[in-house]
């Protein structure tokens, strides 16, 4: 996997237009991160600035309205290190200075003990590569029921791997009483194969193969393509930052959200309401779309541009079918602070 990336720009299949699940998990983090900020600015005896590290997820206004979060919060100069210049309102630019820094956040970004605080979202349950040894995992895009035990663990040891590489990184450039608030995808079922684990991964798989009974695709190039994604259970998260010991957890909150929860054109649906078949598909349509702003890139470097939009009308086929069985099914996603021993 060469690409990983949410689609860019502001068109109607870009992430920018596409995030507003994740704007309403953020919003719901946003106390515990400003208590976060003010906790830390007290412990740091009022240092006459701090040092931010912005590490994702992408450009957008969800960095932006984080980012103004943490700097209104602070009332103090900052220096933050976003990816997000050109976003930046005159009366935020006034309180800060603001940089962008090139790598990933799997390698050494700052210098040792510069930083103050440090975010994060949505990014962690991205890995820093595609597991190996997924030969087991077919035509699977990702892990499924059945799986295959080594494919379950390749991915397993590859979270733990990158997320105690982000740790151990992170502690060397963060002064001691700095902090870090992460926000992540993780699961509710202890069992790592239960179908709410997995269930928007395993309906691309579906809609690829049947491009390949289409002759659009070759079966080959499925059984190729596989994602660099893992969404860990609360244990595991917890087992990993105490097993690398330079942090302590502050806070650790479970957010939970809904499936079908976001504005459309003919209502603001929830997962309880009951719709009419017209709202239905336009339902699923605006879940395609977050999930088509999220993983076009990755497709299109495999599998060619071309496939892309009919993909994803199999896709909304597949999610429509499915509306009844998935509408009550919860999304879960993790805060979790941490100050810097």
């Amino acid at each position: 996997m060469s690409v990983l990336s949410m689609k860019g720009g502001d068109g109607k299949h870009s992430y920018a237009n596409n995030s507003e699940m994740q704007k309403s998990i953020n919003s719901h983090a946003k106390l515990a991160m400003v208590e976060n900020v003010k906790e830390a600015i007290v412990k740091l005896g009022f240092p006459e600035y701090i040092k931010v590290a912005d590490l994702g997820c992408s450009s957008g206004e969800n960095t932006f309205l984080a980012m103004s979060e943490i700097t209104t919060t602070s009332t103090l100069p900052l220096n933050v290190s976003p990816f997000l210049h050109k976003k930046l309102k005159m009366d935020i630019k006034e309180k800060c200075f603001v940089s962008g820094v090139p790598g990933s956040f799997y390698s050494r970004l700052f210098p040792s003990k510069s930083l103050h605080f440090v975010h994060s979202s949505w990014t962690l349950h991205w890995l820093s590569k595609v597991p190996d040894r997924l030969e087991e995992n077919k035509t699977n895009v990702y892990l499924s029921s059945p799986c295959p035990p080594n494919v379950y663990k390749s991915y397993l040891t590859q979270f733990k791997n990158d997320f105690l590489s982000f740790l151990r990184i992170r502690a060397e450039e963060t002064i001691p009483n700095g902090r870090m608030a992460l926000t992540l995808v993780g699961r509710k079922a202890l069992d790592p194969l239960s179908k709410d684990c997995f269930q928007n991964w395993s309906l691309i798989s579906h809609s690829l193969l049947d491009l390949v009974t289409e002759g659009i695709v070759k079966e080959s190039d499925v059984e190729s393509f596989n994602l660099p994604f893992y969404n860990p259970e609360r244990e595991k998260v917890k087992e990993v930052i105490e097993n690398e010991g330079s942090f302590k957890i502050n806070n650790f909150e479970t957010i939970f959200g809904l499936l079908f929860s976001y504005k459309t054109g003919c209502t603001e649906v929830k997962d309880d309401d009951n719709v009419d078949q017209p709202c239905v598909l336009e339902v699923v349509r605006k879940r395609a779309k977050i999930i088509r702003s999220i993983s076009e890139p990755m497709l299109a470097a495999h599998f060619g541009s071309a496939i892309v939009d009919r993909l994803f009308d199999k896709y909304t086929y597949h999610l429509a079918q499915r509306y009844e069985t998935l509408r009550n099914k919860p999304t879960v996603n993790f805060f979790v602070s941490l100050i810097r021993k």
